[in-house]
């Protein structure tokens, strides 16, 4: 059984999040989104919630499980028999860096990382974006699932 992890942060997860956590659940046999936990950056929704969020948001992939972790991702691998780390790409941007990352992981423990160029219509979200949009009142229903966009709206005091 080929069980990868999809790690982020996910300060909310968006459906280009989605797309590629979707995609990866056709490739492999168990995907593991894991919210990883920093505690020097202070993010709109805390740890319990963004799980929750990720849960809600993916109810009809029964291979797809919801984690937290603080920590080396490599750690988690390591002590969860995860085999390969899934990322996706939006630009050339995102490559520079997640490549450096996988080689810097594929260095400490020989885990690979799998690139997974994100869907045409998803290339421009990103979850700083999103909630910079909802902040000032703008629309992000088409960028977020719906629980999500509850959440935002609850918590900048919108309504869609």
């Amino acid at each position: 059984m080929t069980r990868v992890v999809c790690p982020g942060s996910f300060d909310p997860v968006t459906n280009g999040h989605l797309d590629i956590i979707t995609r990866a659940s056709y490739l492999f046999d168990e995907v593991v989104v894991v919210v990883l936990v920093n505690d020097a950056k202070k993010g709109l929704f805390d740890t319990a919630q963004r799980l929750d969020l990720i849960r809600r948001s993916i109810r009809n992939r029964p291979n797809v499980t919801v984690d937290s972790y603080a920590g080396l991702l490599v750690d988690y691998c390591a002590q969860n028999d995860i085999s390969a780390i899934v990322k996706g790409l939006r630009a050339v941007s995102d490559f520079d860096y997640e490549l450096q990352m996988a080689q810097m992981n594929g260095n400490l423990t020989g885990i690979d990382t799998i690139f997974i160029p994100t869907a045409p219509d998803y290339m421009f979200i990103a979850s700083s974006l999103v909630k910079e949009v909802a902040r000032h009142g703008g629309d992000v229903a088409d960028l977020v699932p719906p629980a999500v966009l509850a959440a935002l709206d609850e918590s900048y005091g919108h309504q869609h």
